[in-house]
C-alpha cells in the first residue's frame, strides 16, 4: 500500500472514530431544562398598557369644558375623520396660554347613561376618550395640533381637555380565585356598561361600575365579579323535561312512578307517589345567596358616582349586568 493510501485510510478511520465518539458524548448529555428569564420583577409591570388607560373613557356627574374644541384639519377638504400623525386646528392659542409642545387629551361626551342594571338614580353621562394631540403652531386664538395617538376617529367639534394624571395598578401576587368563594359582606355593585357596547366580556376588557368616590372606593382596589347561582341563562325558559309514561306491567304499584323526566320521581317518607320533581322546583328549595365567581377586576379611574375598572381574571364570559363585591 503507497504511503498515500495510507494516509486516506488512517484519516478516514480516525475521523469515523471521532464521529462515533462525539456522538455519544451528546446521546449521554442530559437535556437542559427549559428556563423562563424574565428580566423585569412583574411587581414593577403595570396592569394596564396607555390605551387602556386613555382610552378607557369614564361617566361622571360633573360639567365638561366644552369651551376649546377641534375647529379643523390640514386635509378637511379631502376627509372627515382624523387619526395618527393628521394636524388639526383647535380652538385655543396664545390667549389662553397655550404653548408649543403642550399636550392636549381629546373627548367626545356621548350623553347621558340610561340603564336597568343598577340601583342608582342618576349615573351620570358617558365621557368617550378619543385620542391625544401635541401643539405644533401656536396663533392668537387657535393652534394647529398633531394627532400623537388616536382611539377612535377624530372629528371635527371633538372636545379639547388637559391631559389627566394616571398611574396604572401594579401586577401583584395574589391567591387562586376561588370559584365558590362566599361574600365578604363588603361595597357591592354591578357592571353596567362596557366600552364600544360589548355585552359578553373577557379579559383585558374595559367595564364600568355604579361604585365611584361616593362608595369609598379607590384606584388600584380588585373587586370579585359574580352572578347568583342559575342567573346569567342564555335561554330564559328552560325546555320541557316530561316525556310520555312509562307503560305499565313490570314496575311494582308502589314505585311505579308517573312521567319520567331528566328529574326522576322522588320518594317522600314513607310513600312513593311518583311526583316529578323540575329542574325549576328544585331550585326554590335550596339555599339562597349562593352564587358563582366568575372573575376579577380592578379599579383604573374613580368619579363621584362610577368607576372604570379593568377585567384582569376570568372563569367564564363576564355580562353586562353581572355583580362586583370589593375584596
Amino acid at each position: 500500500m503507497s504511503f498515500q493510501n495510507f494516509y486516506r485510510t488512517s484519516c478516514g478511520t480516525l475521523s469515523l472514530i471521532v464521529f462515533i465518539l462525539t456522538a455519544n458524548a451528546f446521546a449521554q448529555r442530559p437535556t437542559p431544562t427549559p428556563r423562563l428569564v424574565i428580566n423585569q420583577d412583574v411587581r414593577e409591570m403595570p396592569i394596564v398598557g396607555r390605551n387602556n388607560l386613555y382610552c378607557a373613557g369614564y361617566v361622571e356627574t360633573g360639567t365638561v369644558d366644552v369651551r376649546n374644541e377641534i375647529v379643523g384639519a390640514e386635509k378637511e377638504q379631502e376627509k372627515y375623520i382624523y387619526a395618527q400623525n393628521d394636524y388639526v386646528f383647535i380652538s385655543m392659542g396664545a390667549n389662553r396660554g397655550v404653548k408649543v409642545g403642550d399636550l392636549m387629551a381629546v373627548i367626545r361626551p356621548r350623553g347621558k347613561v340610561s340603564t336597568k342594571w343598577t340601583d342608582k338614580k342618576n349615573l351620570g353621562f358617558y365621557v368617550q376618550e378619543i385620542g391625544a394631540v401635541e401643539v405644533v403652531n401656536v396663533k392668537s386664538e387657535t393652534s394647529v395640533a398633531r394627532v400623537i395617538s388616536s382611539c377612535d376617529n377624530l372629528l371635527l367639534g371633538d372636545l379639547v381637555q388637559p391631559i389627566p394624571t394616571r398611574a396604572s395598578p401594579l401586577f401583584e401576587k395574589r391567591p387562586a380565585l376561588n370559584l365558590f368563594s362566599d361574600s365578604t359582606g363588603k361595597t357591592n355593585g354591578r357592571i353596567f356598561m362596557a366600552r364600544d357596547g360589548q355585552e359578553l366580556l373577557g379579559r383585558e376588557q374595559i367595564v364600568y361600575i355604579d361604585l365611584g368616590a361616593e362608595d369609598n372606593v379607590k384606584t388600584g382596589d380588585y373587586l370579585t365579579i359574580y352572578r347568583p347561582l342559575g342567573s346569567g341563562n342564555i335561554l330564559d325558559d328552560l325546555p320541557a323535561e316530561s316525556v310520555a309514561a312509562k307503560v305499565e306491567g313490570f314496575q311494582s304499584r308502589e314505585y311505579r312512578g308517573g312521567k319520567f323526566s331528566n328529574q326522576a320521581g322522588r320518594k317522600s317518607g314513607e310513600k312513593a307517589d311518583g311526583r316529578v320533581v323540575t329542574t325549576k322546583r328544585a331550585k326554590r328549595d335550596r339555599q339562597e345567596n349562593l352564587r358563582n365567581v366568575v372573575g376579577e377586576l380592578v379599579i383604573l379611574n374613580v368619579k363621584e358616582r362610577t368607576a372604570t375598572a379593568v377585567i384582569v381574571r376570568t372563569t367564564q364570559e363576564i355580562h353586562t349586568g353581572d355583580r362586583v363585591e370589593l375584596q
